[in-house]
């Protein structure tokens, strides 16, 4: 069965490191939290809000050993009023567990995206 797992951070500054490490840990614990391994992940899809062009996401999962897994970062939409420096992430994973045991990331100033789903 495939299910997808959303996820977000927001990032301190347009900074090459910043975004490396927020999408480290944000990628980290979608992993950790859903007990997943690369094996399981069929794909990600990472995107940044147009404030953000240091550096590709997805680099920093392929610094995580993401090396098969096919993964790809697209541009959010510009949306006045918007919370700024904000990465999210789709990943689609082959797993057993029902919807209900999926666990969806947000972190640091992103829980305030979806606080009805942030742990």
């Amino acid at each position: 069965m495939v299910r997808a797992i959303r996820g977000a951070t927001q990032v301190d500054s347009n900074d090459r490191e910043a975004i490396l490490a927020a999408v480290t840990e944000l990628v980290t614990e979608v992993m950790e939290r859903n007990r997943l391994t690369t094996d399981e992940v069929i794909s990600v899809i990472f995107t940044a809000t147009p404030d953000l062009t240091a550096e590709f996401p997805a680099l920093a999962a392929r610094k995580l050993g993401f090396h098969d897994v096919p993964l790809i970062c697209a541009s959010e939409i510009d949306v006045p009023g918007a919370l700024p420096r904000v990465v999210r992430l789709m990943a689609h994973v082959a797993t057993d567990r029902p919807r209900q045991e999926i666990h969806h990331v947000y972190l640091r100033g992103a829980v305030a995206l979806r606080v009805d789903i942030a742990q």
